[in-house]
Protein backbone atom coordinates (compact mmCIF):
# COMPACT_ATOMS: atom_id res chain seq x y z
CA UNK A 1 0.00 0.00 0.00
CA UNK A 2 1.08 3.75 -0.62
CA UNK A 3 1.40 6.08 1.78
CA UNK A 4 -1.85 8.12 1.74
CA UNK A 5 -0.03 11.46 3.79
CA UNK A 6 2.53 12.83 1.46
CA UNK A 7 5.02 14.84 3.90
CA UNK A 8 5.83 18.65 3.90
CA UNK A 9 9.07 19.06 1.57
CA UNK A 10 9.01 21.57 4.40
CA UNK A 11 7.16 23.88 7.04
CA UNK A 12 8.80 26.55 8.70
CA UNK A 13 6.59 28.84 11.05
CA UNK A 14 8.76 32.04 10.64
CA UNK A 15 7.93 35.30 12.63
CA UNK A 16 6.94 38.33 10.05
CA UNK A 17 7.91 41.76 11.84
CA UNK A 18 5.23 43.03 13.82
CA UNK A 19 4.72 46.38 15.01
CA UNK A 20 4.95 47.84 19.13
CA UNK A 21 1.80 45.15 19.40
CA UNK A 22 4.45 42.66 19.98
CA UNK A 23 5.53 44.34 23.37
CA UNK A 24 2.15 45.42 24.83
CA UNK A 25 0.27 43.42 27.36
CA UNK A 26 -2.05 40.36 26.04
CA UNK A 27 -5.10 42.05 27.55
CA UNK A 28 -4.56 45.29 25.13
CA UNK A 29 -5.89 42.84 22.28
CA UNK A 30 -8.44 41.62 21.15
CA UNK A 31 -8.86 38.54 22.61
CA UNK A 32 -11.89 35.62 22.92
CA UNK A 33 -12.72 34.27 26.51
CA UNK A 34 -13.59 30.21 25.48
CA UNK A 35 -14.41 29.36 29.33
CA UNK A 36 -17.47 31.86 29.35
CA UNK A 37 -20.85 29.98 29.50
CA UNK A 38 -21.62 31.48 26.11
CA UNK A 39 -19.50 32.39 24.38
CA UNK A 40 -20.63 35.09 21.63
CA UNK A 41 -18.65 34.23 17.48
CA UNK A 42 -15.71 37.03 17.58
CA UNK A 43 -16.45 38.96 14.12
CA UNK A 44 -13.05 38.49 12.07
CA UNK A 45 -12.36 39.38 8.15
CA UNK A 46 -10.32 36.89 6.42
CA UNK A 47 -9.47 38.63 2.90
CA UNK A 48 -8.03 36.64 -0.26
CA UNK A 49 -4.49 36.02 0.30
CA UNK A 50 -2.61 37.96 -2.79
CA UNK A 51 -0.79 35.94 -5.72
CA UNK A 52 -0.85 32.06 -6.21
CA UNK A 53 -4.04 33.15 -9.02
CA UNK A 54 -6.84 30.83 -7.12
CA UNK A 55 -4.69 29.26 -4.58
CA UNK A 56 -4.70 32.23 -2.53
CA UNK A 57 -8.48 32.98 -2.51
CA UNK A 58 -8.22 28.58 -1.41
CA UNK A 59 -6.17 28.92 1.46
CA UNK A 60 -8.19 32.06 3.02
CA UNK A 61 -11.81 30.02 2.06
CA UNK A 62 -10.06 27.45 4.01
CA UNK A 63 -8.69 29.33 6.97
CA UNK A 64 -12.29 31.09 6.83
CA UNK A 65 -13.98 27.65 6.80
CA UNK A 66 -12.49 26.25 10.01
CA UNK A 67 -12.31 29.23 11.69
CA UNK A 68 -16.10 29.04 11.17
CA UNK A 69 -16.40 25.49 11.91
CA UNK A 70 -15.52 26.06 15.63
CA UNK A 71 -18.62 27.90 16.48
CA UNK A 72 -16.07 30.77 17.93
CA UNK A 73 -15.90 33.24 15.35
CA UNK A 74 -17.72 34.99 12.60
CA UNK A 75 -16.40 35.65 8.99
CA UNK A 76 -17.67 38.89 7.74
CA UNK A 77 -19.01 38.62 4.27
CA UNK A 78 -16.35 39.65 1.67
CA UNK A 79 -18.79 42.05 -0.38
CA UNK A 80 -18.70 44.34 3.35
CA UNK A 81 -15.17 44.89 2.99
CA UNK A 82 -14.76 48.61 2.13
CA UNK A 83 -10.58 48.64 2.14
CA UNK A 84 -9.38 46.10 -1.17
CA UNK A 85 -5.97 44.76 0.54
CA UNK A 86 -3.30 44.92 -2.33
CA UNK A 87 -0.45 44.72 0.05
CA UNK A 88 -0.53 42.27 2.31
CA UNK A 89 2.23 43.61 4.42
CA UNK A 90 1.11 47.42 4.79
CA UNK A 91 -1.06 48.42 7.78
CA UNK A 92 -4.44 48.58 6.93
CA UNK A 93 -6.86 51.25 6.86
CA UNK A 94 -8.27 50.17 10.81
CA UNK A 95 -11.29 52.39 10.34
CA UNK A 96 -12.67 50.42 7.39
CA UNK A 97 -12.38 47.34 9.16
CA UNK A 98 -14.13 49.05 12.47
CA UNK A 99 -17.03 50.47 10.37
CA UNK A 100 -17.91 46.70 9.52
CA UNK A 101 -16.91 45.92 13.43
CA UNK A 102 -14.44 44.03 11.84
CA UNK A 103 -12.92 42.97 15.47
CA UNK A 104 -9.92 41.07 13.80
CA UNK A 105 -8.43 41.02 10.27
CA UNK A 106 -6.32 38.47 8.49
CA UNK A 107 -4.19 39.34 5.44
CA UNK A 108 -2.29 37.38 3.84
CA UNK A 109 -0.35 36.36 0.26
CA UNK A 110 1.40 33.20 -1.67
CA UNK A 111 3.62 33.23 -3.96
CA UNK A 112 6.21 30.17 -5.69
CA UNK A 113 9.54 29.30 -4.88
CA UNK A 114 12.41 29.41 -7.49
CA UNK A 115 12.49 25.41 -6.01
CA UNK A 116 8.86 24.63 -6.46
CA UNK A 117 7.79 25.54 -3.16
CA UNK A 118 4.63 27.17 -2.19
CA UNK A 119 5.13 30.17 0.46
CA UNK A 120 2.49 30.79 2.55
CA UNK A 121 1.88 34.15 4.96
CA UNK A 122 -0.64 35.65 7.09
CA UNK A 123 -0.84 38.60 9.33
CA UNK A 124 -3.49 38.87 12.04
CA UNK A 125 -4.19 42.14 13.15
CA UNK A 126 -6.59 43.93 15.88
CA UNK A 127 -8.83 46.53 14.38
CA UNK A 128 -9.62 48.29 17.18
CA UNK A 129 -6.41 48.60 18.55
CA UNK A 130 -4.94 49.45 15.51
CA UNK A 131 -2.03 46.50 16.42
CA UNK A 132 -0.65 43.52 14.44
CA UNK A 133 -1.17 40.71 16.56
CA UNK A 134 0.76 37.74 14.56
CA UNK A 135 2.30 37.10 11.57
CA UNK A 136 4.63 34.27 10.12
CA UNK A 137 5.19 32.58 6.98
CA UNK A 138 5.54 28.71 5.97
CA UNK A 139 6.85 27.10 3.26
CA UNK A 140 5.27 23.08 1.65
CA UNK A 141 4.87 21.35 -1.32
CA UNK A 142 1.47 21.64 -3.63
CA UNK A 143 -0.05 18.50 -2.32
CA UNK A 144 0.03 20.39 1.31
CA UNK A 145 -1.17 23.24 0.70
CA UNK A 146 -4.54 22.77 2.08
CA UNK A 147 -2.37 21.77 5.21
CA UNK A 148 -0.55 24.87 5.35
CA UNK A 149 -4.23 26.35 5.60
CA UNK A 150 -5.15 24.26 8.56
CA UNK A 151 -1.60 25.51 10.21
CA UNK A 152 -2.84 29.19 9.81
CA UNK A 153 -6.01 28.54 11.10
CA UNK A 154 -4.74 26.78 14.17
CA UNK A 155 -1.90 30.07 14.63
CA UNK A 156 -5.12 32.30 14.38
CA UNK A 157 -7.12 30.42 16.73
CA UNK A 158 -4.56 29.54 19.51
CA UNK A 159 -3.35 33.52 19.46
CA UNK A 160 -7.03 35.00 19.64
CA UNK A 161 -8.11 32.01 22.39
CA UNK A 162 -5.16 31.21 24.23
CA UNK A 163 -6.30 27.69 23.40
CA UNK A 164 -4.33 25.59 21.12
CA UNK A 165 -6.76 24.87 17.85
CA UNK A 166 -7.36 21.18 16.70
CA UNK A 167 -7.52 21.97 12.41
CA UNK A 168 -4.49 20.47 11.51
CA UNK A 169 -5.84 17.16 12.27
CA UNK A 170 -6.93 13.66 10.36
CA UNK A 171 -9.70 11.42 10.97
CA UNK A 172 -9.95 8.03 11.09
CA UNK A 173 -13.38 6.45 10.14
CA UNK A 174 -15.54 3.40 8.28
CA UNK A 175 -16.44 4.30 5.35
CA UNK A 176 -19.84 2.32 4.30
CA UNK A 177 -21.13 1.87 0.94
CA UNK A 178 -23.82 -0.25 -0.74
CA UNK A 179 -26.90 -1.73 0.42
CA UNK A 180 -28.13 -1.90 3.94
CA UNK A 181 -27.64 -5.94 4.19
CA UNK A 182 -24.06 -6.53 2.13
CA UNK A 183 -22.59 -3.01 3.45
CA UNK A 184 -19.23 -3.01 2.19
CA UNK A 185 -16.74 -1.49 5.04
CA UNK A 186 -13.69 0.15 4.46
CA UNK A 187 -11.06 1.96 6.51
CA UNK A 188 -10.61 5.31 6.07
CA UNK A 189 -9.08 8.79 6.80
CA UNK A 190 -9.28 12.34 6.07
CA UNK A 191 -8.49 15.61 6.91
CA UNK A 192 -11.07 16.90 10.11
CA UNK A 193 -13.10 19.12 7.47
CA UNK A 194 -13.94 15.94 5.27
CA UNK A 195 -11.27 16.94 2.31
CA UNK A 196 -8.37 14.25 1.37
CA UNK A 197 -10.42 11.29 1.99
CA UNK A 198 -7.74 8.16 1.48
CA UNK A 199 -8.32 4.22 1.98
CA UNK A 200 -6.92 1.93 3.58
CA UNK A 201 -8.40 -0.95 3.64
CA UNK A 202 -10.06 -2.31 0.22
CA UNK A 203 -13.29 -3.28 1.98
CA UNK A 204 -12.95 -7.01 1.57
CA UNK A 205 -13.38 -7.91 5.32
CA UNK A 206 -15.03 -5.97 7.94
CA UNK A 207 -12.80 -3.58 9.95
CA UNK A 208 -14.03 -1.90 12.75
CA UNK A 209 -13.41 0.67 15.90
CA UNK A 210 -9.76 2.40 14.60
CA UNK A 211 -7.86 4.49 16.96
CA UNK A 212 -5.20 6.74 16.88
CA UNK A 213 -1.93 6.75 18.60
CA UNK A 214 -1.15 9.10 20.49
CA UNK A 215 1.94 9.75 19.19
CA UNK A 216 2.89 8.06 15.41
CA UNK A 217 0.83 8.06 11.91
CA UNK A 218 -0.41 4.69 13.37
CA UNK A 219 -3.77 3.14 13.99
CA UNK A 220 -5.28 0.02 15.80
CA UNK A 221 -8.40 -1.33 14.59
CA UNK A 222 -10.58 -4.53 14.37
CA UNK A 223 -10.89 -7.03 11.61
CA UNK A 224 -12.87 -10.16 10.85
CA UNK A 225 -11.25 -11.22 7.82
CA UNK A 226 -10.21 -14.75 9.67
CA UNK A 227 -13.56 -14.95 10.69
CA UNK A 228 -12.71 -13.84 14.21
CA UNK A 229 -12.36 -10.45 15.27
CA UNK A 230 -8.82 -9.47 15.59
CA UNK A 231 -6.57 -6.50 16.78
CA UNK A 232 -4.43 -4.88 13.86
CA UNK A 233 -1.99 -3.05 13.90
CA UNK A 234 -1.59 -0.09 10.43
CA UNK A 235 0.99 1.92 9.76
CA UNK A 236 -0.68 4.52 7.89
CA UNK A 237 2.26 6.24 6.01
CA UNK A 238 4.01 2.88 4.97
CA UNK A 239 0.55 0.23 4.87
CA UNK A 240 2.60 -1.96 7.31
CA UNK A 241 0.37 -4.03 8.81
CA UNK A 242 1.17 -6.28 12.17
CA UNK A 243 -1.48 -8.58 14.41
CA UNK A 244 -1.43 -7.78 17.92
CA UNK A 245 -2.09 -11.31 19.16
CA UNK A 246 -3.77 -13.95 18.34
CA UNK A 247 -6.24 -14.33 20.97
CA UNK A 248 -8.67 -16.39 21.73
CA UNK A 249 -12.39 -15.86 21.91
CA UNK A 250 -13.82 -12.17 20.63
CA UNK A 251 -11.83 -9.10 20.87
CA UNK A 252 -13.37 -5.54 21.48
CA UNK A 253 -12.92 -2.00 21.28
CA UNK A 254 -8.68 -1.29 21.52
CA UNK A 255 -7.02 1.43 22.35
CA UNK A 256 -3.69 3.10 22.78
CA UNK A 257 -2.18 3.93 26.34
CA UNK A 258 -1.15 7.66 25.67
CA UNK A 259 2.41 6.83 25.34
CA UNK A 260 1.50 4.49 22.58
CA UNK A 261 3.40 1.61 24.13
CA UNK A 262 0.44 -0.68 25.42
CA UNK A 263 -3.06 -1.38 23.39
CA UNK A 264 -5.96 -1.70 26.42
CA UNK A 265 -8.86 -3.89 25.30
CA UNK A 266 -12.02 -5.64 26.04
CA UNK A 267 -11.57 -10.05 25.66
CA UNK A 268 -14.55 -11.90 25.36
CA UNK A 269 -13.79 -15.58 26.86
CA UNK A 270 -15.44 -19.10 26.98
CA UNK A 271 -17.27 -18.70 29.36
CA UNK A 272 -19.19 -15.88 28.29
CA UNK A 273 -17.39 -12.75 30.56
CA UNK A 274 -15.68 -9.96 28.63
CA UNK A 275 -12.68 -8.63 31.01
CA UNK A 276 -10.34 -5.87 30.42
CA UNK A 277 -6.86 -6.21 28.88
CA UNK A 278 -3.63 -4.50 28.63
CA UNK A 279 -1.45 -5.82 26.28
CA UNK A 280 2.31 -4.32 25.90
CA UNK A 281 3.20 -3.55 22.31
CA UNK A 282 7.19 -4.27 23.02
CA UNK A 283 6.72 -7.48 24.90
CA UNK A 284 3.36 -8.39 23.39
CA UNK A 285 2.73 -9.62 27.29
CA UNK A 286 -0.87 -9.34 28.62
CA UNK A 287 -2.14 -8.22 32.17
CA UNK A 288 -5.74 -8.71 33.00
CA UNK A 289 -6.98 -5.65 34.40
CA UNK A 290 -10.78 -6.90 35.38
CA UNK A 291 -12.04 -9.81 36.91
CA UNK A 292 -15.97 -10.24 36.76
CA UNK A 293 -19.07 -12.26 35.48
CA UNK A 294 -20.33 -9.02 33.62
CA UNK A 295 -19.32 -7.22 30.77
CA UNK A 296 -16.78 -5.19 31.07
CA UNK A 297 -15.83 -3.19 27.94
CA UNK A 298 -15.30 0.02 26.01
CA UNK A 299 -11.52 1.04 27.84
CA UNK A 300 -10.35 4.19 27.67
CA UNK A 301 -7.03 6.07 29.53
CA UNK A 302 -6.74 9.11 31.06
CA UNK A 303 -4.70 11.29 29.40
CA UNK A 304 -1.46 10.71 32.04
CA UNK A 305 -2.23 7.06 31.87
CA UNK A 306 -2.83 6.98 35.39
CA UNK A 307 -6.68 5.58 35.23
CA UNK A 308 -8.58 3.57 32.84
CA UNK A 309 -12.65 4.77 32.05
CA UNK A 310 -14.46 2.11 30.95
CA UNK A 311 -18.39 0.48 30.95
CA UNK A 312 -19.91 -2.89 32.70
CA UNK A 313 -22.88 -4.11 33.55
CA UNK A 314 -22.30 -5.66 37.34
CA UNK A 315 -24.62 -3.71 38.72
CA UNK A 316 -27.22 -4.78 36.18
CA UNK A 317 -27.17 -2.29 33.34
CA UNK A 318 -24.56 -0.88 31.46
CA UNK A 319 -22.81 2.21 33.44
CA UNK A 320 -19.43 4.05 33.43
CA UNK A 321 -16.81 2.67 35.98
CA UNK A 322 -13.26 4.23 36.74
CA UNK A 323 -10.05 2.20 37.90
CA UNK A 324 -6.19 2.72 38.45
CA UNK A 325 -4.08 1.95 34.86
CA UNK A 326 -3.68 -1.63 36.95
CA UNK A 327 -6.87 -2.26 37.69
CA UNK A 328 -7.08 -1.24 41.41
CA UNK A 329 -9.99 0.74 42.41
CA UNK A 330 -12.67 -0.50 40.72
CA UNK A 331 -15.60 2.64 41.32
CA UNK A 332 -18.77 3.26 39.60
CA UNK A 333 -19.07 7.03 38.47
CA UNK A 334 -22.62 7.39 36.54
CA UNK A 335 -25.94 7.05 38.17
CA UNK A 336 -28.04 7.89 35.41
CA UNK A 337 -31.19 6.29 34.53
CA UNK A 338 -30.41 4.57 31.43
CA UNK A 339 -27.80 2.78 29.49
CA UNK A 340 -24.07 4.15 28.86
CA UNK A 341 -21.20 3.19 26.68
CA UNK A 342 -18.21 4.04 24.80
CA UNK A 343 -16.77 6.44 27.25
CA UNK A 344 -13.79 8.10 26.38
CA UNK A 345 -11.03 10.79 28.57
CA UNK A 346 -10.68 13.93 27.15
CA UNK A 347 -7.71 14.88 26.45
CA UNK A 348 -7.47 17.68 29.08
CA UNK A 349 -8.79 15.35 31.67
CA UNK A 350 -11.06 17.36 33.15
CA UNK A 351 -14.26 15.38 31.18
CA UNK A 352 -15.62 12.00 30.10
CA UNK A 353 -17.68 11.88 26.95
CA UNK A 354 -19.88 8.82 26.43
CA UNK A 355 -23.58 7.36 24.50
CA UNK A 356 -26.56 6.88 26.83
CA UNK A 357 -29.61 5.19 25.65
CA UNK A 358 -32.81 6.13 27.45
CA UNK A 359 -36.19 6.35 26.75
CA UNK A 360 -35.94 5.49 23.35
CA UNK A 361 -33.30 8.22 22.65
CA UNK A 362 -29.44 7.77 22.33
CA UNK A 363 -27.72 11.04 23.61
CA UNK A 364 -24.30 12.21 23.30
CA UNK A 365 -22.86 13.81 26.68
CA UNK A 366 -19.75 14.71 28.55
CA UNK A 367 -19.07 14.11 32.35
CA UNK A 368 -17.01 15.16 34.97
CA UNK A 369 -14.42 12.50 35.75
CA UNK A 370 -15.97 11.74 39.13
CA UNK A 371 -19.05 11.62 37.27
CA UNK A 372 -20.73 14.63 38.56
CA UNK A 373 -21.86 17.33 36.19
CA UNK A 374 -23.49 14.89 33.09
CA UNK A 375 -24.56 17.20 30.66
CA UNK A 376 -26.26 16.22 27.26
CA UNK A 377 -25.20 17.76 24.49
CA UNK A 378 -26.96 15.64 21.66
CA UNK A 379 -30.29 13.63 21.24
CA UNK A 380 -30.90 11.78 18.19
CA UNK A 381 -31.95 8.57 16.71
CA UNK A 382 -29.19 5.85 16.77
CA UNK A 383 -26.18 8.13 17.21
CA UNK A 384 -22.53 7.06 19.28
CA UNK A 385 -19.05 6.57 19.59
CA UNK A 386 -17.87 10.01 20.42
CA UNK A 387 -14.50 10.87 19.86
CA UNK A 388 -12.04 14.05 21.19
CA UNK A 389 -10.31 16.81 18.97
CA UNK A 390 -6.90 17.22 20.70
CA UNK A 391 -7.50 20.47 22.48
CA UNK A 392 -10.64 18.69 24.35
CA UNK A 393 -13.18 21.30 23.06
CA UNK A 394 -15.33 19.40 20.18
CA UNK A 395 -16.38 15.78 19.78
CA UNK A 396 -17.34 13.76 16.58
CA UNK A 397 -19.66 11.02 16.43
CA UNK A 398 -21.78 9.51 13.94
CA UNK A 399 -25.61 9.32 13.30
CA UNK A 400 -27.86 6.65 11.75
CA UNK A 401 -30.16 8.64 9.70
CA UNK A 402 -31.69 8.18 6.10
CA UNK A 403 -30.55 4.73 5.97
CA UNK A 404 -26.56 5.17 7.22
CA UNK A 405 -24.99 6.62 9.30
CA UNK A 406 -22.94 9.97 8.83
CA UNK A 407 -20.35 11.94 10.86
CA UNK A 408 -21.42 14.81 12.58
CA UNK A 409 -19.62 17.45 15.48
CA UNK A 410 -20.50 19.03 18.31
CA UNK A 411 -19.02 21.42 20.62
CA UNK A 412 -18.92 21.28 24.41
CA UNK A 413 -21.87 24.13 24.72
CA UNK A 414 -24.06 21.43 22.61
CA UNK A 415 -25.16 24.61 20.47
CA UNK A 416 -22.86 24.03 17.65
CA UNK A 417 -23.39 21.34 15.72
CA UNK A 418 -21.93 20.37 12.49
CA UNK A 419 -22.33 17.77 9.46
CA UNK A 420 -18.93 16.32 8.13
CA UNK A 421 -19.25 15.66 4.51
CA UNK A 422 -18.40 12.50 3.49
CA UNK A 423 -18.86 10.88 -0.05
CA UNK A 424 -20.31 7.74 1.41
CA UNK A 425 -22.23 6.54 5.10
CA UNK A 426 -19.39 6.84 7.61
CA UNK A 427 -19.18 5.79 11.42
CA UNK A 428 -16.44 4.84 14.47
CA UNK A 429 -14.51 8.18 13.73
CA UNK A 430 -11.36 8.19 15.69
CA UNK A 431 -9.52 12.12 15.90
CA UNK A 432 -5.78 12.33 15.61
CA UNK A 433 -3.61 14.33 18.14
CA UNK A 434 -2.14 17.71 16.22
CA UNK A 435 -0.19 16.72 13.19
CA UNK A 436 3.92 17.29 13.76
Amino acid sequence: MKSILQPLLMIIAMALGMTAAATLPARALVELNVNKGNVEPLPIAITDFQGGDALGAEISGIVSADLKRSGLFAPIDKSAFIEKISNPDATPRFEDWKVINAQALVTGSVSKEADGRVRAQYRLWDTFAGQQMSGEQFFANDANTRRVAHIIADAIYERLTGEKGYFDTRVVFIDESGAKNARKKRLAIMDQDGANIRYLSDGRSIVLTPRFSPNRQEITYMSYESGQPKVYLLQIETGQRELVGDFPGMTFAPRFSPDGQKVIMSLLRDDGNSNIFAMDLRSRSTTRLTNSTAIDTSPSYSPDGSKVVFTSDRGGRAQIYVMGADGSGQTRISFGDGVYSTPVWSPRGDLIAFTKQTAGEFQIGVMRVDGSGERILSTGFQQEGPTWAPNGRVLMFFRDSAGGPKLVSVDLTGRNEQSIPTANFASDPAWSPLLE
